[in-house]
Parts: C-alpha cells; sequence; structure tokens
C-alpha cells in the first residue's frame, strides 16, 4: 500500500511538472516580447506617444545610419531615401523610405525592425512608423514610407553606452501571412 500511495504521488509531481513546463513554453513568447520591450534587449525599440511629451534635447550627437531589406520571393524594392544622419540626442527626426512593388500582383507587405548595437535598442524611442501597419502595394505602384524617432538623452547617462557613436536602424519586408487587405 506505502508503494502505491509513493507511485501516486511520483505520477502526480511528474504530471504537474509536464504541465508546469508546457505552460511556461507556452507563455515564454509573450514574457520574452515584454522582457524586450521593457528593457531594449536585441536591440528592440520603444514606442513613444506622440502627446506624451519628449525629452529635453541635449548636445551630445550620434550617427544614424538606415537599412532596407526585402525577403526574396517578395518582389518589392525597398531602401532609405538618405543612409545617415547626424542627430542629437532627443531631436525628433523624420525619415522617409520607398517601396516600390515590381510584381504582376497586388501584394501587402509587413516591416520588422532592428537597431544595432543592441545596448542602443532601449533608448531608440519610435515615434511614428509605418511598421506598425501592413503595407499594400498594386503592380508597379510606389510608396513613400515614414518613420519619426528620436534617440533618448538618457543614453548619455548610461555608461556602458559610451562607446555608442553610431546606430543603426534596419528594416526587413516580408510578404504579410495576412493579404486579406488585398484586393
Amino acid at each position: 500500500m506505502r508503494r502505491a500511495g509513493r507511485n501516486k504521488a511520483m505520477l502526480l509531481g511528474a504530471v504537474a511538472c509536464v504541465a508546469a513546463m508546457l505552460g511556461l513554453a507556452y507563455a515564454s513568447v509573450p514574457l520574452y516580447r515584454l522582457f524586450c520591450r521593457a528593457t531594449g534587449f536585441g536591440g528592440t525599440t520603444q514606442r513613444v506617444v506622440a502627446d506624451a511629451g519628449f525629452p529635453k534635447v541635449r548636445d551630445r550627437w550620434v550617427t544614424m545610419s538606415f537599412d532596407g531589406n526585402v525577403e526574396p520571393g517578395l518582389p518589392w524594392d525597398f531602401g532609405p531615401d538618405v543612409k545617415s544622419l547626424r542627430v542629437r540626442l532627443g531631436e525628433i527626426v523624420t525619415v522617409s523610405y520607398h517601396a516600390r512593388n515590381h510584381g504582376p500582383r497586388t501584394l501587402a507587405g509587413t516591416a520588422v525592425f532592428n537597431v544595432q548595437p543592441d545596448k542602443a535598442g532601449g533608448y531608440f524611442d519610435k515615434v511614428q512608423c509605418f511598421c506598425f501597419t501592413n503595407q499594400v502595394l498594386a503592380p508597379g505602384e510606389s510608396a513613400e514610407l515614414g518613420v519619426q524617432f528620436y534617440v533618448d538623452p538618457a543614453l548619455a547617462d548610461d555608461r556602458q553606452t559610451d562607446d555608442v557613436h553610431t546606430i543603426t536602424l534596419s528594416y526587413t519586408f516580408f510578404r504579410a501571412k495576412d493579404q486579406s487587405a488585398v484586393r
């Protein structure tokens, strides 16, 4: 009888461990995204609301470089209008990218972004960005896509970012999984 009770306890413990692991696996992606948004880990940028008030501009300058890519199989050209720009910390800047559909049919695309070096991601704040919504382009159609941002002046107070003189904002366009916006 004792042995049966121990086996039952062992089985319940194993089932509880499996259930806990499944729960953590299911929650890992949303928890990781929250962690990245909160800390800027992995170059994750911050998103701000335009009427929330902006920080004071500081005298420290950084060079912003811009990059645009398209996944293979998406017949679009995409890239920034300028390759680099020198900005002051806290200065609100708007930069334009252009996209053009060279394919034979209308397609929806979505852009993902990254900021390098990773440690600068938490200080890069987007006010407005084309990456927040799918972009739909008909054959031969072009679009000007803007991003408005600033680099948080708190970057100057973080001794771990003293070596950050250049920040790269990179976008890659992918064919949107949801093509329902295409008519």
